[in-house]
Protein backbone atom coordinates (compact mmCIF):
# COMPACT_ATOMS: atom_id res chain seq x y z
CA UNK A 1 0.00 0.00 0.00
CA UNK A 2 1.24 3.96 -1.30
CA UNK A 3 1.98 5.73 2.01
CA UNK A 4 -0.62 8.87 1.84
CA UNK A 5 1.51 12.15 1.44
CA UNK A 6 0.07 13.60 5.31
CA UNK A 7 -1.56 11.46 7.56
CA UNK A 8 -4.08 13.98 9.72
CA UNK A 9 -4.79 14.19 14.18
CA UNK A 10 -7.50 15.99 14.92
CA UNK A 11 -8.85 16.92 18.67
CA UNK A 12 -12.61 16.99 18.14
CA UNK A 13 -14.62 19.49 21.08
CA UNK A 14 -13.39 23.19 19.65
CA UNK A 15 -11.50 21.92 16.83
CA UNK A 16 -13.07 19.60 14.40
CA UNK A 17 -16.52 20.28 15.98
CA UNK A 18 -18.13 23.41 17.08
CA UNK A 19 -17.66 24.43 20.85
CA UNK A 20 -21.14 24.98 21.06
CA UNK A 21 -23.29 22.53 18.99
CA UNK A 22 -20.67 20.35 18.15
CA UNK A 23 -21.34 20.46 14.27
CA UNK A 24 -18.40 19.36 12.08
CA UNK A 25 -20.10 20.56 8.54
CA UNK A 26 -17.99 23.76 8.24
CA UNK A 27 -15.04 21.36 7.65
CA UNK A 28 -16.14 19.17 5.24
CA UNK A 29 -14.97 21.13 1.91
CA UNK A 30 -11.45 19.94 3.53
CA UNK A 31 -12.44 16.80 4.90
CA UNK A 32 -13.71 16.15 1.43
CA UNK A 33 -10.52 16.91 -0.40
CA UNK A 34 -8.46 14.56 2.17
CA UNK A 35 -10.62 11.72 1.08
CA UNK A 36 -10.01 12.34 -2.08
CA UNK A 37 -6.34 12.56 -1.71
CA UNK A 38 -6.72 9.21 0.74
CA UNK A 39 -5.52 11.22 3.71
CA UNK A 40 -5.96 9.59 7.16
CA UNK A 41 -7.99 11.48 9.37
CA UNK A 42 -7.47 10.25 12.80
CA UNK A 43 -9.41 11.47 15.96
CA UNK A 44 -7.36 12.07 19.09
CA UNK A 45 -10.04 12.89 21.56
CA UNK A 46 -11.06 12.78 25.25
CA UNK A 47 -14.37 11.55 23.72
CA UNK A 48 -14.94 7.64 24.74
CA UNK A 49 -15.21 5.13 21.72
CA UNK A 50 -18.80 4.79 22.26
CA UNK A 51 -19.12 8.71 21.49
CA UNK A 52 -16.73 8.29 18.43
CA UNK A 53 -17.74 5.13 16.81
CA UNK A 54 -21.04 6.61 15.81
CA UNK A 55 -19.28 10.26 14.64
CA UNK A 56 -16.32 8.92 12.67
CA UNK A 57 -18.81 7.18 10.69
CA UNK A 58 -21.06 9.99 10.07
CA UNK A 59 -17.68 12.38 9.29
CA UNK A 60 -16.98 9.32 6.31
CA UNK A 61 -13.40 8.18 8.24
CA UNK A 62 -14.85 5.41 9.99
CA UNK A 63 -12.02 3.28 8.27
CA UNK A 64 -9.25 5.36 10.19
CA UNK A 65 -8.37 4.47 13.57
CA UNK A 66 -9.18 6.77 16.45
CA UNK A 67 -7.42 7.55 19.72
CA UNK A 68 -10.37 7.56 22.59
CA UNK A 69 -10.27 9.10 25.78
CA UNK A 70 -6.40 11.15 25.44
CA UNK A 71 -4.88 8.37 24.42
CA UNK A 72 -5.76 6.01 26.91
CA UNK A 73 -7.18 3.81 24.36
CA UNK A 74 -7.30 3.33 20.61
CA UNK A 75 -10.06 2.21 18.50
CA UNK A 76 -9.57 0.31 15.68
CA UNK A 77 -10.77 0.63 11.90
CA UNK A 78 -14.46 -0.05 11.53
CA UNK A 79 -14.57 -1.46 15.27
CA UNK A 80 -17.28 -0.28 17.16
CA UNK A 81 -17.33 0.50 21.03
CA UNK A 82 -17.25 -2.24 23.34
CA UNK A 83 -18.40 -2.48 26.75
CA UNK A 84 -16.77 -0.86 29.94
CA UNK A 85 -12.77 -2.45 30.63
CA UNK A 86 -10.72 -3.44 33.63
CA UNK A 87 -8.64 -0.07 33.27
CA UNK A 88 -11.90 1.85 34.16
CA UNK A 89 -12.74 -0.35 37.31
CA UNK A 90 -8.93 -0.22 38.62
CA UNK A 91 -9.23 3.30 38.00
CA UNK A 92 -12.53 3.91 39.94
CA UNK A 93 -11.26 1.71 42.57
CA UNK A 94 -7.88 4.10 43.14
CA UNK A 95 -9.72 6.83 43.17
CA UNK A 96 -12.57 6.08 45.68
CA UNK A 97 -8.78 5.05 47.84
CA UNK A 98 -8.16 8.57 48.05
CA UNK A 99 -8.66 10.60 51.35
CA UNK A 100 -11.40 11.39 51.54
CA UNK A 101 -11.25 15.19 51.70
CA UNK A 102 -9.72 14.87 48.76
CA UNK A 103 -11.94 12.28 46.87
CA UNK A 104 -14.84 14.67 47.83
CA UNK A 105 -13.13 17.37 45.58
CA UNK A 106 -13.27 15.48 42.41
CA UNK A 107 -16.73 14.67 41.12
CA UNK A 108 -15.77 11.99 38.06
CA UNK A 109 -18.56 11.33 35.46
CA UNK A 110 -18.77 7.74 37.16
CA UNK A 111 -20.15 10.11 40.06
CA UNK A 112 -22.75 11.65 38.18
CA UNK A 113 -26.18 10.62 35.97
CA UNK A 114 -26.60 10.99 32.40
CA UNK A 115 -29.19 14.01 32.99
CA UNK A 116 -25.83 15.78 35.20
CA UNK A 117 -23.14 15.33 32.23
CA UNK A 118 -25.35 16.50 30.33
CA UNK A 119 -26.16 20.17 31.82
CA UNK A 120 -22.09 20.10 32.50
CA UNK A 121 -21.04 19.15 29.27
CA UNK A 122 -24.47 20.32 26.89
CA UNK A 123 -24.56 17.28 25.13
CA UNK A 124 -28.06 15.48 24.42
CA UNK A 125 -28.77 13.07 27.56
CA UNK A 126 -28.43 10.35 24.78
CA UNK A 127 -24.50 11.70 23.67
CA UNK A 128 -24.11 11.89 27.55
CA UNK A 129 -24.38 8.39 28.08
CA UNK A 130 -22.18 7.84 25.46
CA UNK A 131 -19.67 9.49 27.10
CA UNK A 132 -20.34 7.75 30.56
CA UNK A 133 -19.26 4.44 28.93
CA UNK A 134 -15.52 4.97 29.67
CA UNK A 135 -13.43 1.68 29.42
CA UNK A 136 -9.77 3.68 29.82
CA UNK A 137 -10.09 6.78 31.96
CA UNK A 138 -12.18 9.22 34.16
CA UNK A 139 -12.96 13.17 33.33
CA UNK A 140 -14.30 15.19 35.79
CA UNK A 141 -14.22 18.79 38.00
CA UNK A 142 -12.44 19.47 40.84
CA UNK A 143 -13.49 21.97 43.00
CA UNK A 144 -10.30 23.08 44.90
CA UNK A 145 -7.54 25.78 45.25
CA UNK A 146 -3.82 25.25 43.82
CA UNK A 147 -2.84 23.46 46.88
CA UNK A 148 -5.55 21.29 47.20
CA UNK A 149 -4.96 20.10 43.68
CA UNK A 150 -1.62 19.76 44.03
CA UNK A 151 -2.20 17.33 46.51
CA UNK A 152 -4.90 15.18 44.46
CA UNK A 153 -2.47 15.10 41.77
CA UNK A 154 0.58 13.66 44.08
CA UNK A 155 -1.92 11.26 45.63
CA UNK A 156 -2.75 10.32 42.59
CA UNK A 157 0.47 9.86 41.19
CA UNK A 158 1.57 7.48 44.25
CA UNK A 159 -1.17 4.99 42.76
CA UNK A 160 -0.10 5.08 39.40
CA UNK A 161 -3.10 7.75 37.83
CA UNK A 162 -1.78 10.55 35.77
CA UNK A 163 -4.17 13.73 35.80
CA UNK A 164 -4.59 15.87 32.76
CA UNK A 165 -6.83 19.04 32.45
CA UNK A 166 -8.25 19.76 28.97
CA UNK A 167 -10.75 22.21 27.56
CA UNK A 168 -13.07 21.64 30.45
CA UNK A 169 -12.35 19.01 32.71
CA UNK A 170 -9.03 17.32 34.50
CA UNK A 171 -8.94 13.56 33.53
CA UNK A 172 -7.64 10.46 35.22
CA UNK A 173 -5.91 7.40 33.49
CA UNK A 174 -3.10 5.13 33.52
CA UNK A 175 -1.16 7.08 31.44
CA UNK A 176 -0.90 7.30 27.80
CA UNK A 177 -1.60 10.44 25.69
CA UNK A 178 -2.24 11.43 22.19
CA UNK A 179 0.84 11.83 21.39
CA UNK A 180 2.18 8.46 22.15
CA UNK A 181 -0.36 6.88 20.25
CA UNK A 182 1.04 9.31 17.07
CA UNK A 183 4.11 7.71 16.26
CA UNK A 184 2.56 4.06 16.04
CA UNK A 185 -0.19 5.29 13.75
CA UNK A 186 1.87 6.96 11.37
CA UNK A 187 4.17 4.36 11.52
CA UNK A 188 0.97 1.88 10.08
CA UNK A 189 0.71 3.96 7.13
CA UNK A 190 4.47 4.15 6.65
CA UNK A 191 5.36 7.40 8.49
CA UNK A 192 4.13 10.18 6.57
CA UNK A 193 4.55 14.23 7.62
CA UNK A 194 1.87 14.37 10.39
CA UNK A 195 -0.89 17.30 11.01
CA UNK A 196 -1.97 17.52 14.35
CA UNK A 197 -4.54 20.35 15.22
CA UNK A 198 -5.95 21.05 18.88
CA UNK A 199 -7.07 23.61 20.76
CA UNK A 200 -6.43 23.03 24.90
CA UNK A 201 -3.57 21.88 26.78
CA UNK A 202 -4.18 18.38 26.36
CA UNK A 203 -3.43 18.99 22.78
CA UNK A 204 -0.09 20.91 23.73
CA UNK A 205 2.20 17.33 23.05
CA UNK A 206 0.64 16.13 19.93
CA UNK A 207 0.96 19.57 18.53
CA UNK A 208 4.68 19.96 19.03
CA UNK A 209 5.03 16.32 18.05
CA UNK A 210 3.41 16.91 14.36
CA UNK A 211 5.29 17.84 11.75
CA UNK A 212 2.83 21.01 11.25
CA UNK A 213 0.68 22.17 13.96
CA UNK A 214 -2.24 23.91 14.41
CA UNK A 215 -4.13 26.09 17.06
CA UNK A 216 -7.33 25.98 16.27
CA UNK A 217 -9.08 29.33 17.49
CA UNK A 218 -10.92 29.39 20.93
CA UNK A 219 -12.60 32.17 22.03
CA UNK A 220 -14.70 30.00 24.61
CA UNK A 221 -11.40 28.75 26.16
CA UNK A 222 -8.28 30.44 27.89
CA UNK A 223 -5.59 30.77 24.60
CA UNK A 224 -2.31 28.29 24.63
CA UNK A 225 0.36 30.17 25.53
CA UNK A 226 2.91 30.49 22.48
CA UNK A 227 4.76 27.17 21.65
CA UNK A 228 8.15 26.39 20.58
CA UNK A 229 7.20 25.36 17.65
CA UNK A 230 5.16 28.93 16.72
CA UNK A 231 9.15 30.40 16.16
CA UNK A 232 10.29 28.60 13.26
CA UNK A 233 6.43 28.37 11.65
CA UNK A 234 5.95 24.51 12.44
CA UNK A 235 2.87 24.92 14.50
CA UNK A 236 0.69 28.26 13.22
CA UNK A 237 -2.98 29.44 14.77
CA UNK A 238 -5.94 30.02 12.97
CA UNK A 239 -8.12 33.10 13.19
CA UNK A 240 -11.47 31.27 12.72
CA UNK A 241 -12.53 29.46 15.32
CA UNK A 242 -13.64 25.26 15.48
CA UNK A 243 -14.24 23.62 12.14
CA UNK A 244 -14.17 26.81 10.06
CA UNK A 245 -10.46 27.12 11.53
CA UNK A 246 -10.41 23.46 10.40
CA UNK A 247 -11.25 24.10 7.39
CA UNK A 248 -9.44 26.80 6.45
CA UNK A 249 -6.00 25.70 7.79
CA UNK A 250 -6.18 22.31 6.34
CA UNK A 251 -6.63 23.98 2.95
CA UNK A 252 -4.19 26.38 2.96
CA UNK A 253 -1.46 23.43 4.16
CA UNK A 254 -2.60 21.03 1.07
CA UNK A 255 -2.37 24.05 -0.94
CA UNK A 256 0.85 25.16 0.02
CA UNK A 257 2.23 21.10 -1.07
CA UNK A 258 0.38 20.88 -4.31
CA UNK A 259 -2.69 19.35 -2.92
CA UNK A 260 -5.49 21.34 -4.24
CA UNK A 261 -5.08 20.73 -7.92
CA UNK A 262 -7.58 18.39 -9.19
CA UNK A 263 -6.15 15.43 -10.70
Amino acid sequence: MQSPPLIVFTDLDGTLLDHHDYAWQAAAPALDRLRELRIPVIIASSKTAAEIAPLRAEIGIADCPAIVENGAGLLPPGKRAEGPAPDYARLRAALDDLPGELRARFTGFGDMTDEEVARITGLPRLAAALARQRSFSEPGLFDGDADRREALTTALAERGITARYGGRFLTLSFGGTKADRMADIAASYGTPETVALGDAPNDVEMLETADHGVIIANPSGRPLPPLAGETGGRICRSEKPGPAGWNTEILRLLSTKGLLIQE
